[in-house]
């Protein structure tokens, strides 16, 4: 049962962020609304709203089925409308900045919501206008149905203002930096929050039995209480090998364990791995500081050419990396003062290389983002540091940084500033 219910819930975790579940768990809910006003209306619905508010009731067949099919033109055209902008938005996400924010941009919940609005309510006049008869009489028409159709049509109107709003400013690179820098955020606190009781005596899992993995996904998330759970019933440690958000190829190594498992405990273990085909920043947060790098890189590129946001884009990759230097390098999992499972996670060292080794490729020249990048380590090295090689890691790189903008640079002044910026670190170049 519980490996039926961490299936079941992979596959929600792998669908909720594809554009159209949204919509369509909206425009099933407008579908049984349908009969639900149909019971409505043969309990009196009609005749209440009648006695009550003649005004609000529609009299006439064929005036209710010419409304009806007005509200679904209408509203087609609007989805359509709709549609068109978030291909646009994300086409020029793609162009300007990176294809890797489509993920994130296609998540979003507003977006889904407003289209799935659209969508149940064209649905819901679709078959209310099949179970009108244009020659009944006037009692037996569902006028009360009629008069949630037009009542549905001014929300979708309110919707898709809504969504003009949302649309222009979801475009903007500021907006979707805050978006992708408090995603990743709130994925740092938890992590954070769950190491603050960590006991890191977790012994060497190198002579222990290696599973490999069965097929080639991305490692999007794991189930840790599924795990925790496994490691007391068969009273064993796991020592999880890939990275969160690599790519998994099929038969490479994915796990340890202290004891070896028969094939059924193995798919067990392995149905508590969420493989997907992308990455998302609420469940990797590595993945915010390869966004916020390639937006970076984009941004200085020729046919950009658009230091500000690079500059912007600094400051929230500057937050991120203080925040980052609070948490350990190794994550290790306890349950009742025992450590049961150990994940293999992106050190600093390497993170704060791959960050800015792509900087240094394509921004070294500039000595905007130079300077920027030296307030960067000036900040780091201010801050909480969990770990004490953290200091010597920031001036390591600080060094090489440095070291790569003298080489792109020949102004006599820019190389001044360098090293004006590398003496108040205490680096010699």
């Amino acid at each position: 049962m519980k490996k039926l219910f961490t299936r079941l819930l992979s596959f929600f975790n792998s669908i909720k962020s594809r554009i159209a579940f949204y919509p369509t768990v909206i425009g099933l809910l407008g579908f049984i609304f349908t009969f639900i006003t149909l019971f409505l209306e043969e309990q009196g619905a009609s005749e209440v709203l009648r006695s009550n508010f003649p005004s609000l009731i529609v009299n006439s067949g064929d005036t209710a089925l010419s409304v009806l099919g007005a509200i679904i033109t209408g509203l087609i055209s609007m989805m359509v409308f709709s549609f068109s902008m978030v291909m646009v938005l994300l086409n020029q996400a793609t162009n300007n900045y990176s294809p890797r924010l489509l993920p994130g941009l296609i998540s979003d919940r507003k977006h889904q919501t407003v289209l799935g609005i659209y969508l149940a309510t064209i649905l819901y006049c679709t078959f209310i206008m099949v179970a009108i008869d244009p020659d009944a009489a006037q009692k037996n028409l569902p006028g009360f149905s009629v008069f949630l159709g037009i009542l549905f049509t001014v929300i979708c109107m309110g919707a898709f203002i809504y969504f003009i709003h949302t649309i222009s400013q979801s475009i903007q690179i500021n907006n979707i930096l805050q978006y992708i820098h408090r995603q990743s955020k709130n994925r740092l606190n938890k992590l954070l929050d769950s190491e603050r009781n960590q006991n890191d005596d977790f012994p060497d899992s190198k002579k222990w039995y290696v599973y490999h993995a069965k097929e080639s996904a991305y490692f999007q998330n794991l189930s840790v209480a599924n795990m925790l759970d496994l490691c007391e019933e068969l009273d064993t440690k796991f020592h999880i090998l890939p990275i969160k958000g690599i790519f998994i190829l099929k038969d490479t190594p994915v796990f340890r364990s202290e004891k070896k498992l028969n094939n059924d405990k193995i798919d067990e273990v392995l149905a508590n791995f969420n493989f997907a085909r992308k990455e998302l920043v609420a469940d990797n947060y590595v993945l915010a500081f390869k966004q916020i790098t390639e937006i970076i890189a984009k941004a200085m590129s020729p046919g950009i050419n658009d230091p500000g946001t690079a500059v912007n884009a600094i400051d929230y990759l500057t937050e991120l990396m203080a925040l980052r230097m609070q948490k350990k390098d190794s994550s290790i999992v306890n349950r009742n003062d025992k450590c049961l499972l150990k994940l293999n996670t992106v050190n600093f060292k390497d993170l704060l290389y791959n960050v800015l080794v792509t900087i240094r490729t394509y921004c070294s020249h500039d000595i905007i983002i130079i300077q920027k990048i030296a307030v960067m380590f000036e900040y780091m090295l201010q801050q909480e540091q969990k770990e004490n090689y953290y200091k010597e890691i920031i001036l390591s790189e600080a060094k090489f940084f440095f070291a790569s903008a003298l080489e792109a640079t020949s102004s006599k002044n820019d190389i001044e500033i360098i090293k004006k910026h590398a003496e108040m670190l205490k680096i010699e170049l």
